[in-house]
């Protein structure tokens, strides 16, 4: 069991809620990331997720390169596909899109990846990624070919969310996509809270502390914000204030 899960089961168990922030190697430069890596160090960032629906711009193995010199926070890899693979990284979340039924990205890419991921040595956690519909199309819906589950169908996300945790998923990610116009519905996240034990992370369309606060007293344990950080480093503080409630 990847130690990073371990550190993140026992902030569930005790309550505490965590903040991950997402940066995606093609719309960030260094001067850009040195800034973000300062800020997270500042405010005791829990994980840096790396990862990106495209990475054009060959930046991935670089981006965790700098992470991991300038920061001890835990850096966990988000892939888009099957060959964002990096051994410095702590952990990968080992993705199904659940949510959609188009093969390459419930099974295919991971297929791929596995062996790859084996030789790097690199930990995983099985993590169910579901796809919330939030008022456009996403990257993550237009790459993969799939439909996010409808954001007024709390049902839908809890029935999925509780196959994924029969199936032996670790984690739940509920994702709005990025740059979303709506975060995920409260009222999704408390429904899928209430049938499931699993660490469940919400990310997407959450731009301020308040829609962040919703969305852990939903029931969500880590908050994941990628093009809000991006644009304002001090959301990152924000943020990690409203975190720190849960500590109290």
């Amino acid at each position: 069991m990847a130690i990073v899960y371990k550190k993140i089961q026992e902030n569930r168990e005790k309550g505490h809620k965590m903040l991950g922030i997402l940066i995606d190697p093609d719309k960030y430069d260094d001067t850009k990331l040195e800034q973000t890596v300062l800020a997270c160090n500042e405010h005791s960032v829990d994980f840096l997720l790396v990862g990106g629906s495209l990475l054009m711009k060959n930046r991935f193995d670089v981006t965790i390169d700098m992470l991991k010199e300038r920061s001890k926070i835990p850096v966990l890899i988000f892939p888009g596909n099957g060959f964002q693979i990096n051994k410095k990284a702590d952990a990968l979340l080992f993705t199904s899109l659940l949510s959609g039924r188009n093969p390459e990205y419930l099974i295919g890419q991971q297929v791929q990846a596995a062996p790859m991921i084996r030789e790097a040595g690199l930990a995983t956690i099985a993590t169910a990624y579901l796809l919330i519909e939030s008022g456009g199309i996403t990257s993550v819906s237009y790459v993969s070919n799939t439909q996010p589950i409808p954001a007024e169908k709390p049902d839908i996300a809890m029935a999925t969310s509780l196959a994924a945790a029969m199936m032996g998923m670790q984690m739940i990610y509920l994702e709005a996509g990025s740059g979303a116009k709506f975060s995920v519905p409260n009222e999704l996240i408390r429904q899928v809270r209430a049938y499931i034990q699993l660490p469940i992370i919400c990310g997407g369309g959450i731009r301020d502390a308040n829609t962040a606060n919703e969305k852990y007293h939903a029931g969500a344990d880590i908050v994941v914000i990628g093009n809000g950080a991006e644009q304002q480093t001090d959301l990152i503080k924000e943020v990690a204030m409203v975190r720190n409630q849960f500590y109290n």
